[in-house]
């Protein structure tokens, strides 16, 4: 009796959804809390993994327990009760009782991190395909990808959807000697991020590597058999034999779990620089929350270092701390193919007029770099091949320097930390500092 009181006059932390966020909600909480109860939940079946790195599973060329990015002893050290296959169905913000499919628990803190859900567009048919449709955006979606591959000896197989999820989903097939082809309602792909010479350099190596890209179109139907997908028809009428078809366009916020209660919601949970909801005990993070960013504007960005940032500081806050979230400006440093790539902040300005755009090609050696300079600070870039010094600019970004000083070598081979005026690299220095 005397440890069941005990345990009730600690703080009862609740983390719904075990990835980016959520461990890094564990962290936060243990930098100020080392006896509260912290109570993990997680419909999937693994202790974590690297959702970027589940294409190299694909591909074969990671094994399942390389994609943790923390192991077993991790939830030990920290004193946690992690459970697995199990969702969360309800909260209840009276009495503070989350219900879930294993039981009812109470809690002091509740922080959401339930991420993401695949975008599924409304095909004419999709609803008839039993067989043979898939995601990817879990690591239980690239096994059954791969076991049905193996399993109906699939040869080709037709992708929808042009972006990161995308691309990456064709390099872990294109590893498997599997014939893609990817439909992309955009004039190019990756266009979110990248330009249209970025995207040629990365679409022609798709295109060595027994990959076709369909353009400036999509699918309206599809037509099955007995629930197997055999056909996709796209916007053109062109008719496109298929036995898998990935659709690979985005996620939404996953906010199933606030439904009919009150916890403001616009596209994703909304949270103040805190990461508080609207209710004091309720806090969420990564994928699923909209936050004030470095812009400036509201937004969602599904992002990994923008999920661990928002866990870490969530759990800081739940335990007693106060750390403002500062946000981050859109990053995505991915490898296709052998070329190593970041891209970041603004890389298509809306009126190019108003800023000064940098740009170096190599198109042999397939290295590309762009800087967008607005009322002389750096709005973003994009580094294809030769990503050596894009920290550095990374930093002169958040920093908000004043580059008209030294913007004509921003671009030459030879540029560094050393190069920059003393000022600037005394400012940097004293700052929060900046990768090399």
């Amino acid at each position: 009796m005397k440890k069941e009181n005990e345990l009730r006059n600690k703080k009862r932390y609740i983390i719904i959804g075990n990835s980016a966020s959520g461990v890094s909600c564990i962290e936060g909480i243990r930098e100020n809390d080392k006896e509260g109860e912290i109570l993990v939940f997680s419909d999937e079946d693994y202790f974590n993994y690297s959702r970027p790195l589940i294409s190299y599973y694909l591909a074969g060329k990671l094994k399942e327990d390389q994609l943790n990015f923390k192991d077993e002893k991790f939830y030990e050290k920290n004193n946690v009760k992690l459970f697995l296959k199990t969702r969360c169905e309800k909260i209840d913000l009276k009495d503070k009782i989350l219900f879930t499919t294993y039981g009812k628990f109470n809690f002091d803190y509740i922080f959401i991190g339930t991420g993401g859900k695949p975008i599924i567009p409304d095909i004419k048919g999709i609803e008839k395909i039993k067989n043979g449709l898939f995601t990817f955006t879990k690591l239980n979606d690239a096994k059954k990808l791969e076991r049905y591959i193996e399993d109906k000896k699939v040869k080709e197989v037709v992708i929808l959807g042009g972006g990161l999820i995308g691309l990456k989903c064709a390099e872990g097939l294109i590893s498997k000697n599997i014939f893609v082809k990817i439909v992309e309602l955009s004039d190019r792909i990756f266009a979110n991020t990248f330009d249209n010479i970025a995207s040629e350099i990365v679409e022609n190596k798709l295109k060595e590597n027994n990959c076709e890209i369909i353009k400036g179109n999509t699918i309206e139907k599809v037509n099955t058999k007995d629930g197997d997908l055999k056909e996709v028809i796209l916007k053109d009428g062109k008719k496109i034999k298929a036995n898998v078809l990935v659709i690979a366009i985005g996620v939404v916020p996953n906010t199933e779990i606030i439904e009919g209660i009150n916890i403001k919601k616009n596209k994703g949970i909304i949270v103040d620089e805190y990461m508080k909801t609207n209710i004091p005990f309720i806090y969420a993070g990564g994928d699923v929350a909209e936050s004030i960013e470095f812009d400036g504007n509201i937004s969602v960005i599904a992002i990994w270092p923008r999920a661990t940032k928002q866990g870490k500081i969530a759990g800081i806050n739940m335990s007693g701390g106060s750390k403002k979230y500062e946000g981050i400006f859109i990053m995505n440093s991915i490898e296709f193919f052998g070329i190593p790539t970041i891209s970041f902040g603004i890389t298509n300005p809306k009126d190019e007029k108003r800023c000064e755009i940098l740009k170096k090609i190599d198109y042999e050696k397939k290295i590309y770099k762009k800087i967008v300079i607005n009322e002389n600070k750096i709005v973003g870039g994009i580094f294809l091949g030769d990503i050596e010094r894009a920290g550095i600019l990374n930093g002169l970004i958040k920093n908000r320097i004043d580059v008209s000083s030294f913007k004509n070598l921003l671009l030459d081979e030879k540029f560094g930390l050393l190069i920059l005026p003393e000022t600037y690299r005394k400012h940097i220095v004293k700052g929060e500092g900046i990768e090399v």
